[in-house]
């Protein structure tokens, strides 16, 4: 930082001394403002912000200790070295002053070379402040900003497109199959695919446009003053140039894809982390559809029209149905502080492949599945670990008055099974697209348009064909039965080993027993005990 570059704002309620100053400072070099009073110069500052205070520290008003404690409760672009004067420099004068947050003191009458020697001394503070602010703002890989410094600029950015009702687009990018490329390159060469895909991405920005490293392999941008299908245009633009790269890679070149999420600012997006999170869906939807596309959160939802033929004279089945309708209830969720361990044992017995996970105050965190408790499972000690270190953080989630037919055109479209329904940030349910089959085949038969359930099941005589079923079903239980019966009586042969499995091959064939057994309540309560009966002879051999 050169003397030309640092502004110094003098205040002081006497003239004589600020035009004093202002020549000493200016003779040496340095830019001067000077402010008569506190109230003037923190107007000053919230126009124009200097690096460096001169304030006196007796002054009517607004005194320079009050001005300093005020300055500090700033969002300023940097920080502000502060000197006072003052002609008493007592042990309870500095206590004060530097509590309300000076940097050093000056002793009147004042001599210039002091005044330079303490102005040198604040500059030197002030370039290693700005080394520090800019290493926590850039990363240090690909030069960009930090995902923090992101957030912060963006809050800005936010409030300008409130008050001027512009637009504002947020668009989330992702590296195709990254771990794959460390894993057959190297991180070494993966760090070398993360920097020139930031550079390709910064090359196609506008000058207004902020583009951070989010994430490992993930960056997000922000486009002010753009509509979500203008923010499209864009990303389609950048996905095409990365795709069109050739990085070299040994004796071959490789070919690196990126995916896009694009949101815009709606009136039901109220801060800036939702535009983001919006965007991140869109992204796991572009993930999810093949990749190396390019999605938007609105034509995602709003994409695709029913598909039922002559909704004239069918009539539409989902006219008016929302997501409470339809969704099945959650009896329980995981937390975010259970096991892998619990998780595991949480999903056996409930018969789920997988849940939402919500934080101590009951707001949905997360996913868990099945998968990834399998990824998990490397040693006994990885499953006392907190799930938190497993779920997936970013889930489809939807509010429990959407309507039916979003989130229907949405689960047509994309390869995401089920998304979460949540009542004030709380997660109430799930709707799986085994659900909407189960709505839908309730509806048709309640609105007597069709036969019975079982000519929807099968069609036909399909309750012989049930019937049929459910006979070969119960003699593979009683197959297995006899096979947990001949291990038992074998003294050589562990309880446990024969046990487990075939407990667990019951579970199936008694859970499939159940699902055709609803209508016939002697058989379903059966089923029921069945499958009480094999879970408790299960425990009994572990």
């Amino acid at each position: 930082m050169t003397t030309n570059r640092l502004t110094i704002l003098v205040v002081d309620d006497a003239p004589p001394m600020r035009r004093l100053l202002a020549r000493w400072l200016e003779t040496a070099g340095y830019r001067v403002e000077q402010a008569g009073s506190g109230a003037e110069a923190l107007a000053s500052i919230e126009a124009s912000c200097p690096e460096m205070l001169i304030i006196d520290w007796n002054m009517p008003g607004m005194d320079g200790v009050e001005l300093c404690r005020r300055v500090r409760q700033l969002r300023l672009p940097h920080y502000v070295y502060t000197v006072f004067l003052t002609a008493r420099c007592g042990a309870e004068q500095v206590i004060q002053g530097l509590d309300a947050g000076a940097d050093g003191f000056l002793s009147k009458p004042i001599q210039r070379e002091e005044l330079l020697a303490r102005v040198r001394a604040g500059q030197r503070m002030l370039v290693v402040e700005q080394r520090l602010a800019q290493a926590a703002r850039t990363d240090e890989l690909t030069g960009l900003r930090t995902r923090r410094s992101f957030h912060d600029l963006f809050e800005k950015e936010w409030d300008r497109s409130s008050r001027m009702r512009i637009p504002v687009s947020c668009a989330m990018v992702d590296i195709d199959f990254f771990k794959r490329i460390n894993d057959n390159h190297g991180h070494q060469f993966g760090d070398q695919v993360i920097e020139l895909i930031g550079k390709t991405l910064e090359a196609t920005c506008r000058g207004s446009d902020t583009l951070s490293r989010y994430g490992g392999e993930e960056f997000c941008v922000l486009l002010p003053e753009t509509a979500e299908h203008e923010a499209a245009v864009w990303a389609e633009r950048a996905r095409a140039e990365i795709a069109a790269l050739r990085i070299p890679a040994g004796d071959d070149s490789l070919r690196v894809t990126c995916s896009f999420g694009i949101a815009q600012r709606s009136d039901e997006t109220v801060r800036p982390a939702e535009l983001i999170d919006r965007a991140d869906q869109a992204l796991m939807c572009s993930k999810q559809s093949g990749r190396d596309r390019v999605v938007c959160f609105n034509s995602m939802c709003e994409a695709g029209r029913s598909r039922l033929k002559d909704a004239s004279q069918t009539g539409d089945l989902l006219a008016g149905a929302i997501a409470r309708d339809v969704m099945t209830p959650l009896i329980a969720c995981l937390r975010t502080d259970q096991t892998i361990g619990s998780a595991a044992d949480f999903f056996l017995r409930s018969r789920i492949n997988s849940t939402p996970v919500v934080d101590a105050a009951g707001q949905l965190a997360g996913m868990i599945s099945e998968k990834d408790l399998l990824a998990a499972m490397v040693s006994l000690d990885a499953w006392r670990e907190p799930i938190r270190k497993v779920m997936k953080p970013n889930v489809l989630a939807y509010s429990e008055d959407t309507p039916i037919r979003r989130i229907y055109e949405f689960l047509c479209r994309v390869t995401i099974r089920r998304v979460v329904i949540v009542r004030d940030g709380r997660p109430c349910g799930t709707i799986s697209r085994g659900a909407l089959l189960r709505w839908f085949r309730n509806l048709v038969v309640s609105s007597g348009r069709v036969g019975n359930a079982w000519e929807i099941l099968s069609g036909g005589d399909a309750e012989a064909d049930a019937r049929t079923h459910l006979a070969s079903t119960a003699r593979e239980l009683a197959r297995q039965a006899s096979a947990i019966e001949r291990a038992i009586g074998d003294r050589h042969s562990p309880i446990s080993a024969c046990a487990v499995g075939a407990a667990t091959r019951m579970q199936e064939l008694a859970a499939d027993l159940l699902a055709h057994s609803r209508d016939n309540d002697e058989l379903s309560d059966r089923a029921g005990m069945l499958q009480l009966w094999v879970l408790e002879g299960e425990k009994t051999a572990g």
